[in-house]
């Protein structure tokens, strides 16, 4: 008799893998938002400080600082995830796309892997350990 593998448990486990997938990449997310809304862990806006509300990176900013929150903590996750989605898309076609094709080279990459990292959460869900869960969505 064989002992069941790891990766055989893991499919049990696999709501709690995406509560995880979630937490971590909205934390990494904000950290975009924060940096263009308060220049907080750095200042990468350019010639430093923050960038205006009223300019495409202040509202990115904005998104990215909030929605991630909400991303955090799991709450509206389905609604906030497909415009946090539309969000990094219009980032990449806008911002990098034209800066040349391959998402490393244009500075994209991000972008690309935010962008469906939060279409698939709008497909699905939350996770158990999430607000949404919480209130029974």
């Amino acid at each position: 008799m064989t002992a069941p593998s790891v990766v055989s448990r893991w499919p049990g486990r696999a709501p709690y893998l995406l509560s995880i997938l979630r937490i971590v990449a909205a934390f990494l997310f904000m950290q975009f938002g924060t940096a263009k809304l308060f220049a907080f862990p750095a200042a990468i806006m350019p010639g430093g400080g923050t960038a205006p509300l009223a300019s495409l990176a202040g509202i990115a900013s904005v998104l990215e600082t909030f929605g991630g929150a909400c991303m955090l903590f799991g709450l509206f996750t389905r609604p906030v995830a497909f415009i946090l989605s539309g969000e990094m898309a219009v980032a990449y076609f806008y911002g990098h796309a034209p800066n040349g094709f391959w998402p490393l080279l244009n500075q994209g990459f991000p972008a690309v892997i935010f962008c469906f990292t939060w279409l698939y959460f709008s497909a699905a869900g939350a996770g158990p350990w999430s607000l949404d869960a919480r209130r029974g969505r």
